[in-house]
Order: structure tokens, then C-alpha cells, then sequence
């Protein structure tokens, strides 16, 4: 009985939760079994989209809406290898921008990529509708007027099925997305370019995209974006 949650109640964090509680609590070694069970530790690169909600937290396996995984950095990418990103059936594949999560101070606190799952092979793989978001802490040892450094040891990955609908999985409060003065003041970016503006797509993220200048590498055979900054460059 200790374990239900009462009626009406679900397990619907922010960004700035995730990232600043979940993710640094795993990072730092402070997880224990209450936390594992609402989001538990594993590689969701090795799973089937299909069965991953079967295998979410036992606290949050019977949300219909998205699901929550703390994920270990894979060995190849361990030895400076790429990550691999394909299942039995298909490939994740990075989508849009890679951008800055904030806390509510304006203090750039991780960084976020979104996939889309397809089925088949690359590159002509069939779109699903399963979607990721992927969140990395940022390194709080590095000195904060340099470029921020993201930790690599564990990501967070919510994952979701798109419904056509628009959704704010994010609740932080408006204001927040001040992006010219905290990339400027609070992560110190020289001369990188960006822009802010509405998007249906990005509405999952609180109803902003942010657009940073970036080239492109080849990942797995798949074409992903890297951000142009050197420490913050996605596997």
C-alpha cells in the first residue's frame, strides 16, 4: 500500500527537475531504490520503443503519456567511440537543434536533444511517432565563464509518443527563456548566433525553439547535428 499513489496524482516533472534533481542525484552518486522506481537506470538504446513503457518505473509504468529512463554512457562511447542509437528494428535519430535547459534563476543547468525513432534502416528508415528527449547535466566543477562542459556518465531521456496535439510537458514559469541575456551573461558564448521563435513542434518544451549554429557529422550513417561549441559537442 506504501507504494500506490493516490488517485488523481502522476508523476509530472520539469525540465529543471529532471535535470537539477534526478539527473544531478544520479551523477553524484546520491540514487537510491525510492528514485530508481519512478525512473530506473537503463540503456534505452537497446529496447524497442514499444516495450519501453513496460519497463518504466514501477511508480509511473501505468502513464499513458511518457516515460522516464536514466541512461549509462555505453561502453564504445566510454573509449571515444560514437554511441550506438539502433534496435532490432529501427534507429533514434536526432531532430531540430540541440538547446540550453534553465533554472528558474536563469542559469544554464544542462542541455537537451530531441530524437525520432524509425523503423527500418537508414537512411530511408519509416518515421514513428516515438519521440525522445534527451538531457545532460551540465559540469558544475568547470569554471562558469568558460563554455559550459556536460557530464557524460548518465543522461536522462523522457520518452513519448507524439499525439498531433500541443503539449507542455515543461511548466517553467514565463520569463525564463530570456535567451539573449543568459546566453550572453550566464554561459559567456562568443560569437554564436541564434534566434527565438514559436514552434507546434517544439511545444513539448514549453512553446520555444532555440536555433544555434552548428555543423553536421555523420553518426552510425545518420546525419546529426553538433553544436559549434567545442565542450558542448553531442555524441
Amino acid at each position: 500500500m506504501a507504494d500506490e499513489v493516490t488517485i488523481g496524482f502522476r508523476f509530472y516533472p520539469t525540465e529543471e527537475e529532471l535535470v537539477s534533481f534526478y539527473l544531478r542525484n544520479q551523477l553524484e552518486g546520491r540514487s537510491d531504490d525510492s528514485m530508481h522506481r519512478v525512473i530506473p537506470v537503463l540503456d534505452v538504446f537497446e529496447v524497442e520503443p514499444s516495450h519501453l513503457p513496460n519497463v518504466a518505473g514501477v511508480r509511473c509504468r501505468g502513464d499513458a503519456e511518457q516515460w522516464f529512463f536514466v541512461v549509462p554512457r555505453q561502453e564504445r562511447e566510454a573509449r571515444g567511440g560514437r554511441p550506438s542509437r539502433t534496435t532490432g528494428s529501427g534507429y533514434w535519430k536526432a531532430t531540430g537543434s540541440p538547446g540550453p535547459v534553465f533554472s528558474k534563476d536563469n542559469k544554464m543547468i544542462g542541455a537537451k536533444k530531441t530524437m525520432v525513432f524509425y523503423t527500418g534502416k537508414a537512411p530511408t528508415g519509416r518515421k514513428t511517432k516515438w519521440k525522445m528527449n534527451e538531457y545532460h547535466a551540465v559540469d558544475e566543477t568547470v569554471n562558469a565563464s568558460t563554455i559550459p562542459k556536460l557530464r557524460r556518465e548518465f543522461s536522462l531521456c523522457r520518452v513519448y509518443i507524439t499525439t498531433g496535439s500541443s503539449r507542455a510537458f515543461d511548466r517553467r514559469p514565463e520569463g525564463v527563456l530570456q535567451t539573449e541575456r543568459m546566453l550572453t551573461s550566464d554561459v559567456a558564448v562568443a560569437e554564436t548566433s541564434f534566434r527565438v521563435e514559436s514552434s507546434l513542434e517544439t511545444s513539448i518544451s514549453g512553446g520555444e525553439h532555440i536555433d544555434v549554429s552548428m555543423n553536421t557529422e555523420f553518426v552510425d550513417g545518420l546525419s546529426e547535428p553538433m553544436w559549434d561549441w567545442e565542450q558542448l559537442t553531442w555524441p
